[in-house]
């Protein structure tokens, strides 16, 4: 034999093999609703393209893969198109995906800044105008790198501007109202009055820009759902939580906070000290950084402390420690929730404790924007 004609054979025989496991994949697959016939020709035909792939002649290889296309005719076709292939791949990516994010790793994303330093959520940089990364075709890239976009909040018609303040259908931001419709703009910007372009009397005009900035994307990080599985919640873990049937709080979302306060603590606050059973704790390293008021990094601002929230309280919560020497005692399966920058978070001091049954989590990696300073694990 020469050494084209080996060639030919072992092609010959690698499509050969082909179409047996093509072939044999359908057989277990089918076999059930086939009828006995059809079953037993396509079980003959593959036990002799068995033979013929491994060492058979080139004859014997062209008439084994005859009967095993013939054995297979109307039931399935050799090649199927590459569309029906990109969606089956696609169905089995996604239900990895959703498998992974209901028992491994689930992504969440920070909607205010309750947490900063340590994680920011939506904040702003206002601008008067955008600059060339700021406009098609370069601004959705921007954003996929970076979370920035640039961001016009400009009224239809003119008219008083009336706020409205928290709206929780849109985190992060202060909804306005203007000639009966309503405009969002980042809570941040509010809070720091940056100038809202208004009139002296409170009024825009039609067309007019109410605000425009740069919107930074919150952190968006991963949830390990399957650590808790095996251990117990732990002091100074950024815990996320189910907000189901927490009085106060809005139904059917989830939270950010850091656990402070374990089943059966009596929890206290002495500004800027964190207390247990009247105690001052400063461990882990992620509460004591918080209590000495220390810097999470050379570009961040330092931690404020603990802090009580006084009494400017919104009606609808039932607070506690509201001042030094307020305690809570907490029943067995409750944590405590408060986020680090507790001078502007609602958390547990406002609607109480968090019942183990709706803890999801701790969040352990910062996953996006790529650039952000605090890409990767979470302290």
């Amino acid at each position: 034999m020469g050494i084209r004609d080996y060639l030919a054979l072992r092609k010959a025989r690698r499509q050969l093999k082909d179409l047996h496991t093509h072939a044999r994949g359908l057989h277990h697959m089918r076999r059930d609703i086939m009828p006995a016939g059809a079953a037993a020709q396509l079980g003959a035909a593959l036990d002799v393209s068995r033979r013929g792939w491994r060492r058979g002649s080139r004859d014997e290889v062209a008439r084994a893969a005859g009967a095993l296309e013939q054995a297979l005719a109307g039931w399935a076709p050799l090649h199927r198109s590459g569309w029906t292939e990109n969606f089956e791949v696609l169905v089995v990516a996604l239900g990895v995906a959703m498998a992974f994010r209901c028992y491994f790793f689930q992504p969440f994303k920070i909607p205010t800044g309750s947490m900063q330093p340590t994680l920011y959520g939506i904040h702003s940089e206002e601008r008067e105008a955008p600059t060339r990364f700021d406009k098609l075709p370069l601004k959705p890239l921007k954003w996929l790198v970076t979370g920035d976009w640039y961001h016009e909040v400009r009224v239809a018609a003119g008219g008083p501007v009336q706020p409205l303040y928290q709206d929780e259908s849109k985190p992060g931001y202060i909804a306005f109202q203007v000639a009966g419709r309503r405009y969002h703009v980042p809570s941040d910007a509010v809070v720091a009055r940056r100038a809202l372009r208004v009139n002296r009397d409170g009024r825009i005009e039609p067309g007019a820009v109410l605000w425009s900035g740069i919107v930074h994307s919150g952190d968006h990080v991963f949830v390990n759902r399957v650590v808790w599985n095996f251990r117990r919640p732990r002091r100074g873990e950024v815990m996320v939580f189910s907000t189901q049937a927490i009085r106060g709080l809005p139904q059917g979302t989830h939270y950010i906070k850091r656990m402070t306060g374990l089943p059966g603590e009596t929890v206290g606050i002495r500004p800027p000290e964190l207390l247990i059973g009247g105690v001052p704790v400063a461990e882990p390293f992620t509460i004591g950084r918080i209590v000495r008021r220390e810097k999470l990094a050379p570009w961040a601002p330092p931690y404020a402390g603990y802090q009580v929230i006084g009494s400017q309280v919104p009606v609808d919560f039932e607070p506690a420690l509201r001042a030094p020497g307020d305690t809570v005692n907490l029943k067995a399966h409750e944590y405590y929730a408060m986020g680090d920058n507790t001078g502007n978070s609602r958390d547990s001091r406002y609607w109480g404790p968090v019942p183990e049954r709706n803890l999801l989590g701790p969040a352990c990696l910062v996953y996006w924007p790529f650039t952000s300073p605090r890409f990767g694990r979470i302290d």
